[in-house]
């Protein structure tokens, strides 16, 4: 059984600033296995760490959708953003990518399902994320675990990591996998390892943004 971290950001993520080596190095001291790179409507960090650690690394986006983010795994080619979910989810399919849905009950963020839309797309999915280490109340994991259950679907866990302090604070222990078919096997034996990072790290986030837009000016 391998650790594994399906949610983490770096620089290239608008609200980061965590450059890809050391995300790496952070995964290796916590003995993370697998390390899934999911940057705001991008796979350039996840390109360039997986250079640096192939055999770690898995390229990941998350995808801000017209009806809210999806998490995918086994990125091929980048999504952009804006797209109609079942686009997005075409687009997906075609490089066989691993399907799941971030946060998606967490109300206090941008990217989360009405879910009436979430049902919609529930046919073409692989997964949800039961947990989410920065939702912020408890319920809203909750709420997605139960949903999964309801509608038998697998779940992923995530840090949603935007520092490294953050990484591994959600994490799977499963089989080794390598791609779409072989995660979808391994997360039905897999066991979480999770806790919740306390609510003051968003704001991490917002000072990101703000050296960010800082250093352009």
């Amino acid at each position: 059984m391998l650790l594994a971290e399906f949610h983490c950001h770096t620089i290239y993520s608008k609200d980061s600033l965590v450059a890809p080596e050391k995300l790496i190095a952070e995964g290796h001291r916590k003995g993370i296995f697998k390390l899934v790179i999911t940057d705001h409507n991008t796979i350039k960090g996840a390109i360039q760490a997986r250079h640096l650690a192939p055999q770690m690394v898995v390229i990941g986006e998350e995808i801000m959708t017209k009806q809210g983010e999806l998490l995918a795994f086994f990125v091929k080619q980048e999504i952009p953003a804006g797209l109609d979910a079942l686009t997005t989810i075409d687009l997906l399919r075609e490089q066989d990518a691993f399907i799941s849905v971030s946060h998606p009950f967490d109300l206090y963020r941008e990217g989360h399902w009405d879910e009436k839309d979430l049902l919609e797309i529930t046919p073409y999915i692989d997964a949800i994320e039961i947990f989410n280490a920065r939702c912020m109340r408890k319920d809203f994991n909750r709420r997605a675990e139960s949903f999964a259950i309801k509608h038998n679907l697998l779940g992923t866990v995530g840090s949603d990591a935007h520092t490294l302090i953050e990484v591994g604070k959600a994490s799977l222990l499963l089989p080794e996998f390598n791609d779409r078919n072989t995660l979808i096997e391994a997360l039905a034996s897999s066991e979480k390892r999770v806790s919740l990072s306390m609510p003051w790290i968003h704001l991490t986030s917002r000072y990101a943004v703000w050296k960010k837009k800082l250093m352009r000016t």
